[in-house]
């Protein structure tokens, strides 16, 4: 599993060229309860990032705010912690920098990729994937990124969902299986290149965002999206007031 992921991941990466990438430590698991109590266990026994756990299938797969994420076998299950400047009000947003590596990485298979606020990436308005992006703060720094993700490849999707053989409208190889964990990990490289640049990273999301089709309720009223702010908030209007809606994992 490992070893066909890296190959991929070499292999993309000669294709691609692009920033340096990170020195991954990558652990593999054909099964496992969640990939995040995986990784929490490896950083508690002093494992340091960059970091990777990836596994064929998970039975209780961690979404947004502790929901259940549907993780069997086919699709890519991956829970990393990876560097990540130490200044927050400096640094861009986490989940805006990984949603636009992974859409660049899927953009490569001719996919059109939209990111809907806070946390998925769609194809066709079907959810493609899904993000849980959190940092490590000590002393007000940052000491590391840690950053959920699941990718549906090949495997059986719930409604409203789409897989990426769906979206290409064929069956995956074992091969092509390989390179969706691969490019995974070079959307979180792509991220990690892009730490310092919060506006790059603003703009590249905001020409992917999928602006919701109606007023946003808010605070008893219903205002309405302009677009992504720098912190990865979304930007309200309603008459001359304006407000931001934060993230919350």
């Amino acid at each position: 599993m490992i070893g066909a992921i890296a190959a991929e991941r070499r292999r993309l990466l000669a294709r691609q060229g692009g920033p340096a990438p990170l020195a991954w430590r990558l652990h593999g698991l054909p099964v496992c309860g969640s990939s995040e109590d995986q990784l929490t266990q490896l950083l508690s026994a002093g494992a340091r990032p960059p970091l990777a756990v990836l596994a064929r299938r998970q039975r209780f797969g961690q979404g947004q705010r502790g929901r259940p994420w549907l993780s069997p076998p086919g699709g890519v299950w991956l829970s990393a912690a990876m560097p990540w400047p130490e200044e927050p009000g400096l640094a861009a947003d986490l989940g805006l920098a990984v949603a636009v590596g992974l859409a660049l990485q899927l953009e490569d298979l001719g996919l059109n990729v939209q990111i809907k606020w806070p946390n998925d990436l769609l194809v066709d308005g079907r959810k493609l994937a899904g993000l849980l992006p959190r940092l490590r703060i000590r002393g007000g720094r940052i000491r590391w990124a840690r950053l959920g993700l699941g990718l549906n490849g090949s495997n059986r999707v719930p409604p409203g969902a789409i897989s990426v053989a769906e979206a290409l409208g064929r069956k995956l190889t074992a091969g092509e299986r390989a390179a969706l964990a691969a490019r995974a990990l070079i959307a979180l490289d792509w991220a990690a290149s892009q730490g310092h640049e919060p506006e790059a990273v603003r703009l590249q999301a905001n020409r992917r965002l999928r602006l919701p089709p109606q007023a946003v309720p808010w605070q008893g009223e219903l205002w309405q999206p302009l677009g992504l702010t720098r912190d990865g908030g979304l930007a309200l209007a309603l008459g001359d007031r304006r407000a931001t809606l934060t993230r919350r994992f």
